[in-house]
């Protein structure tokens, strides 16, 4: 029997992942039902007259009209607490390896399996003591939920008082750890190392700061050219091939995150298998640790229910938010928001509301950038004065790689960072295939460049975009009248630029020498290459041929740098700098 916040309705229409129940006065929108005698999760988008309309997250073949709808009272909330790192959950957060051992490879219509162990038990440590004065956010204590990684135990948001009581010791995440004096005679609150939160609802903080912060990715076009903060957001559109996934599954590896959340939504079962096959055997280069003990992964495929998509992306945020506010630099990936959209489009098709652009919903827009706007760089919550962010890299699908379509559109207007992925860099097979003449960056990061790496960061990055852009034009001159017909110095632009295209921002993800290059190593790259353009000019100027140019042995020794260890490369490259002054300064005097 439904409590007194539950209500409880009848199947009286159904379309797919759409379902309509009469008898529903009293329920809210937002609200989990249960649907069927299977006990579907479902959320309520719609209530008129006594009808409520649900999505549906399960899939909906067997249902019949007349079957119980109750609803629950609660919005849809995910759990959070220790457990969650080296977790693979599906959109519902519910975990698949234990859906797996009750079910076998199928996961039931409405199993109802937690999404933290309840049988584990978690060596506490108080960082409070009894009569102490708290606040939201406040630190009560730790866990070691990985041997890198310490799960702070938060006050949660809205309340505060004094610690009546504190425990110590091996608890489950459902045991008390502490008891709250609440304020305004609101009575004791008790804290568990577990807690709920909406997942529609963005988690408070204190104050949300400027994001110039680079986020390190390891990627030399990225970093250099298109950097994304901390706290920032950055999409990656491209068209079928174009290195989408891989690119996402890289910046999981190798970005200077502390902890990673990665969701697959409505990718291909091949690609998430790849995901969960490799990152448990993947060593983490910045703890010396298996990838997978700063990874939450959220599976939800493309054969899963189509509605569970919104939940899969929502959940994953959440959890981001949530080991933001113990003070960690989180990194969402989402791959691929376009699978959001089209579960969007297909639940307002259902709903038979006005199509917007293409059959998108007209709030596709305002979804997106409620989404993106969950990212940030902030001020947590209690005394200690925490810094957190969570940063959103979204990857977007759009058919035939047309940048104009909705999705991408709707995207760029509420990210900060475009990675334009482009089909012809991808079949000359040159990855990562980020376009340098359409991408871009909102981000001004190059302050923290100029004082942490080198001070003239910005102004080789600025000359080498110039030297790109100018190749660029200069490739369309020669395809009408040959490069024999540019005087020299326009050839040494060409050279200069190909260097740049084929030995800097060309970067393989599986080289274990070139997977990673450090910001040091990206300064003495570029440097390398602009030191040879600027003695290729003076010699040029001073009457030297520019055949001989193209012909010194230097140029291979530049071809190969991404191939030096990124422990020896500023050594080794600055070596080659001088080489490569001599060469040319013995071209010039010639």
């Amino acid at each position: 029997m439904p409590n007194a916040k539950e209500t409880e309705g009848r199947l009286c229409r159904i379309a797919g992942p759409v379902v309509v129940a009469e008898g529903m006065r009293g329920a809210r929108i937002g609200d989990v039902a249960l649907v069927g005698e299977a006990r579907l999760i479902a959320e309520i988008i719609r209530l008129e007259r006594g009808q409520a309309t649900l999505q549906v997250y399960e899939d909906t073949i067997g249902l019949r009209v007349g079957e119980p709808v109750v609803s629950t009272g609660e919005p849809l909330t995910a759990e959070l607490g220790p457990g969650l790192l080296a977790g693979i959950f599906d959109g519902l957060e519910r975990p698949l390896p234990e859906i797996q051992k009750q079910a076998g490879h199928f996961i039931l219509k409405g199993a109802a399996v937690p999404a933290l162990p309840r049988a584990a038990r978690w060596p506490f440590a108080a960082a409070v003591k009894e009569g102490e004065s708290v606040e939201p956010g406040d630190v009560l204590g730790t866990v070691p939920e990985t041997p890198r990684l310490t799960h702070k135990i938060l006050v949660p948001p809205g309340v505060g008082g004094h610690i009546a009581e504190i425990r110590e010791g091996q608890l489950s995440v459902e045991e008390s750890v502490a008891l709250i004096e609440a304020r305004g005679n609101r009575g004791p609150i008790e804290v568990r190392l577990m807690q709920r939160w909406p997942v529609r609802q963005g988690r408070p903080y204190r104050q949300k700061l400027s994001p110039n912060t680079p986020l390190i990715t390891g990627q030399r076009v990225i970093d250099t050219f298109f950097p994304v903060a901390k706290g920032g957001t950055a999409v990656i559109p491209g068209g079928f091939g174009t290195g989408k996934t891989v690119m996402e599954q890289t910046l999981a590896k190798r970005a200077e995150a502390q902890i990673v959340v990665y969701v697959g939504c409505g990718e291909r079962g091949n690609e998430m298998t790849e995901v969960l096959a490799e990152f448990p055997c993947l060593v983490d280069p910045h703890a010396g640790v298996t990838l997978m003990e700063r990874t939450v992964l959220i599976a939800n495929t493309s054969n899963m229910p189509v509605a569970a998509r919104e939940a899969s992306i929502y959940t994953s945020l959440t959890i981001a938010e949530y080991y933001r506010d113990m003070g960690y630099d989180v990194a969402l990936m989402a791959d691929s928001t376009s699978r959001w959209g089209e579960a969007l489009r297909e639940v307002s098709g259902r709903l038979e509301e006005m199509p917007g652009e293409e059959g998108y919903p007209a709030y596709l827009g305002s979804r997106l950038a409620g989404f993106y706007e969950r990212a940030g760089r902030v001020v947590c919550l209690g005394k200690d004065s925490r810094e957190g962010s969570v940063t959103i890299i979204g990857a977007v699908s759009p058919p035939g790689g047309d940048f104009s379509e909705p999705m991408t559109q709707a995207s760029l207007r509420a990210a900060g960072t475009f990675w334009g992925l482009d089909v012809n860099l991808a079949r000359r097979r040159h990855f990562p295939a980020i376009h340098w003449m359409t991408s871009y960056s909102l981000y001004d990061a190059g302050g923290w460049f100029d004082a942490e790496v080198a001070p003239d960061w910005r102004e080789q990055a600025r000359l080498a975009m110039s030297l790109l852009q100018k190749e660029e034009e200069l490739l369309e001159i020669v395809q009408l009248v040959g490069s024999e017909a540019l005087p020299d110095a326009e050839k040494a632009i060409l050279q200069v630029g190909r260097l740049l295209r084929e030995d800097f921002l060309q970067q393989s993800a599986f080289d274990p020498a070139d997977e990673f290059c450090s910001p040091k190593k990206q300064y003495w790259m570029l440097r390398a290459i602009l030191v040879f353009y600027h003695g290729l000019v003076e010699a040029l100027g001073k009457g030297a041929g520019s055949a001989k140019a193209m012909a010194l042995p230097v140029l291979s020794e530049i071809a190969r740098m991404k191939e030096i260890p990124v422990e020896k490369a500023e050594q080794e490259i600055r070596a080659l700098v001088e080489r490569t002054r001599a060469a040319l300064g013995g071209l010039r005097d010639g």
